[in-house]
């Protein structure tokens, strides 16, 4: 086990106990990298202004910095610091939180949900960007195709991509990158408005945070559905239980995004450890958010928990301007799954190939 290898794990948390036990900010020696594996280390290193998203010396990776992806991915303002990242944020952020959850619903319940794997792939995957797609003012025919280029265009994001699979994104991207245009031409749904309203950049940073708003849907959103899946799989008594409180405790206690890194962009001391620059620090936002120091009996499942508490999605400059929306798709989503009745009892799950996502893949027992 490593702090890579635990993100899929059947049961990373005793390892990530282990980890926090050994000191909050530790040098990992295999992996040549810091580990913030505490709640004080993780949040240390967000509020840092020298840790940063991105490394100095290759704001793009180089496996995509060539195409329209790479293109794309450096006006990302969650890659980015500074005014490229304030910029976009303070137009984006604002309409992502007063987004009607009865207008979310009722996205959820038009979509066709089959009490099957493939059924449940596709709300999992698809259904949350078809939300996004439509809150911005595209068709029911268009959002299937923004959710299918958005799933193609994340490929490029992460290093076990397959060179077929960074060629596809680029594709992907310029048919994206065509979709937004047209949209922004001659359509104006409330919450693009507000974004437009807002907007202080050019038109193509404008797209590519369009873009970014799809992508970070696609999988951060399925994550949290197929966890709370698992979650009800595991404690049925919890079936009658809030929605919204059910979720608010799935993303403490099971995130989709295990964890992020940061690149230290100047010798600096985090947490009481001097780093210097060029270190990277992963941050084990799963194993801060198990930290007795951040929430009591963090490793229960308890659905009244007083003031909880949990870095799954970020915390500071950086924190996911979509957390409301995240939550607001997934628990209408879980609703409708469960409307459709799935058979909780016959789920079997393994884990995506990720290096920081954990997101369950189902198959249906005895199909």
């Amino acid at each position: 086990m490593d702090p890579i290898i635990a993100a899929t794990h059947a049961d990373p948390y005793p390892y990530y106990a282990q980890l926090r036990a050994e000191g909050g900010l530790v040098f990992h020696q295999g992996l040549k990298l810091w580990v913030a594996s505490s709640a004080d280390a993780v949040a240390a290193v967000f509020a840092h202004p020298d840790c940063q998203v991105r490394p100095l010396s290759e704001p793009v990776p180089k496996t995509i910095v060539e195409g329209l992806a790479g293109e794309v991915f450096g006006r990302l303002m969650r890659m980015n610091e500074g005014e490229p990242q304030r910029c976009p944020r303070s137009a984006i952020e604002p309409g992502l939180a007063l987004i009607d959850r009865n207008e979310v619903q009722a996205l959820v319940n038009a979509r066709l949900i089959t009490p099957d794997a493939e059924g449940l792939s596709k709300a999992m995957f698809r259904g949350p960007v078809c939300v996004v797609a439509a809150l911005l003012g595209f068709s029911p025919a268009q959002g299937r195709m923004i959710s299918e280029l958005t799933a193609d265009f994340v490929a490029c994001l992460s290093p076990l991509s397959s060179q077929a699979q960074l060629d596809a994104a680029h594709g992907a991207t310029e048919q994206l990158r065509g979709y937004f245009i047209e949209l922004l031409a001659k359509t104006d749904s409330a919450l693009l408005a507000a974004i437009k309203q807002r907007f202080e950049g050019d038109a193509d940073t404008m797209i590519a945070n369009l873009i970014g708003l799809c992508s970070q849907t696609h999988e951060a959103t399925a994550g949290l559905i197929g966890n709370a899946l698992v979650a009800l799989r595991r404690h049925p008594e919890l079936l009658g239980a809030s929605m919204d409180t059910l979720m608010a405790e799935v993303q403490r206690f099971d995130p989709s995004v295990q964890n992020t890194r940061r690149f230290v962009a100047a010798a600096c001391e985090i947490d009481g450890v001097r780093v210097e620059a060029g270190d990277v620090i992963l941050v084990l936002l799963a194993s801060a958010n198990r930290d007795p120091a951040l929430d009591e009996q963090p490793d229960s499942f308890l659905l009244d928990r007083p003031n909880r508490r949990s870095f799954s999605f970020g915390s500071g400059r950086h924190q996911c301007p979509g957390q409301v929306l995240a939550m607001e798709i997934a628990c209408a989503t879980v609703r409708e799954i469960l409307d459709h009745g799935v058979n909780l009892e016959r789920l079997a799950w393994h884990y995506r190939p990720s290096l920081n996502g954990r997101i369950p893949l189902f198959n249906i027992v005895g199909d």
